[in-house]
């Protein structure tokens, strides 16, 4: 196994984590920020009312986005299981 194939194989799986991390994240940065927002216009200043429906919210996207994050997960391990003879050496 050269360096080359190394340095392809950890960029592709961070590249693969980030694209499956980025629309969990998004989703709750965005309800973050409306709540904010609401909070702010209604000088409610309770520190539950953030936490709770951003944990909802990204507990639900989560459920939601499950099934493509798994097969896309499946497709790199099934890739990454049938070149396993080029990782050896073999």
């Amino acid at each position: 196994m050269t360096e080359y194939v190394v340095l392809e194989l950890i960029k592709e799986t961070f590249w693969i984590s980030i694209l499956l991390t980025t629309p969990i994240l998004l989703i709750g940065m965005i309800v973050g920020i409306l709540i904010s927002i609401i909070q702010t216009a209604t000088s409610i200043q309770e520190q539950s009312l953030t936490v709770v429906p951003k944990l909802i919210i990204t507990v639900l996207a989560i459920m939601g986005m499950s099934r493509w994050m798994l097969s896309y997960m499946i497709g790199f391990a099934t890739k990454l299981l049938g070149s396993l003879d080029t990782f050896a050496g073999l």
